[in-house]
């Protein structure tokens, strides 16, 4: 697939996140929608991994500590994610769920000690700016919800640094399926463990977890680590906050429901920030170096 009709492509689905996890929380306890959820994608991705025997079980023995992590935080973040779902707009937490990007400048600073530009200060100061527009408010639901937002994008960012660090030369068929098994396996956990109650999905249920399953997991994801291994990490971030645009469009046309002016204004600021910081990456990264 070439790079721009992969990108278009991602953008849509990508964007149909929040919405889902809205649709299926509304109709199941969002600790087991997000199980059933992923368990649509893993039956169908390993139904074809042994169809076509790609699946390579000698990568998953030799890479188990790699395949625990990444599921254990994967699976984190789509539990708190779900939960959050809510108790917040769709919207507002596509805008807040871009501060990932933050956290990874995070990370870097403080885990591998690198040293931030100014730009990149710039934009994460406008990006906790408008964490703060969007969270200090008067409701208490929005508050715990955008903290349960932030907890996500967390743990999500360190699936990522591990998987560009220790996944890129992996057997993609491969790595895919074991990933979202493993996340599949720790949706589990939390659903059992945080007493969540296991009920049989009625038809439109099923109908939408099997939609969502395949356009949400199986497609979304995909694009999203065939796109993070074809582009640089910033472009592939500067595409993905336009994500929201989209997520708003979706929640306008299914729920009535668009974020208010105090959460535009907010998630604006931190999609302003993300750009201003990755995009100043970006054009350091294509400067020629000096003599």
């Amino acid at each position: 697939m070439r790079t721009l009709p992969l990108l278009a492509s991602l953008l849509v689905v990508d964007s149909l996140f929040f919405i889902s996890a809205r649709l299926l929380g509304d109709r199941l306890d969002p600790s087991v929608a997000a199980f059933y959820y992923m368990s649509v994608a893993s039956l169908q991705l390993t139904i074809y991994g042994l169809v076509t025997r790609k699946l390579d079980f000698s990568l998953l023995r030799k890479n188990i500590w790699f395949f625990l992590s990444i599921g254990l935080f994967v699976g984190t973040a789509t539990n708190l994610a779900y939960q959050a779902a809510q108790l917040v707009d769709p919207g507002t937490a596509s805008m807040l769920s871009q501060f990932g990007v933050i956290i990874a400048l995070a990370l870097g600073l403080f885990w591998l000690r690198e040293r931030l530009t100014t730009a990149q200060w710039l934009g994460a100061a406008l990006a906790i700016a408008g964490v703060f527009v969007i969270t200090y408010q008067p409701s208490l639901d929005l508050r715990f919800g955008a903290l349960l937002i932030l907890l996500s994008n967390t743990f999500y960012v360190l699936h990522t640094a591990i998987t560009k660090r220790y996944g890129d030369e992996m057997d993609f068929i491969s790595f895919f399926t074991f990933r979202i098994v493993f996340t599949t396996l720790f949706t589990f956990i939390f659903a059992l463990g945080g007493g969540g109650t296991f009920t049989v999905p009625n038809g439109q249920t099923i109908i939408l977890l099997l939609i969502f399953g395949t356009t949400d997991v199986v497609i979304s994801r995909s694009l999203y680590y065939i796109a993070l291994r074809r582009l640089t990490l910033s472009i592939h971030t500067i595409v993905l906050t336009l994500t929201p645009v989209l997520t708003i469009v979706w929640a306008w046309l299914i729920f009535q429901e668009v974020p208010g002016p105090l959460q535009f204004a907010g998630g604006s600021l931190v999609l302003l920030g993300v750009i201003v910081a990755t995009a100043w990456r970006q054009r350091q990264a294509v400067q020629p170096a000096g003599d």
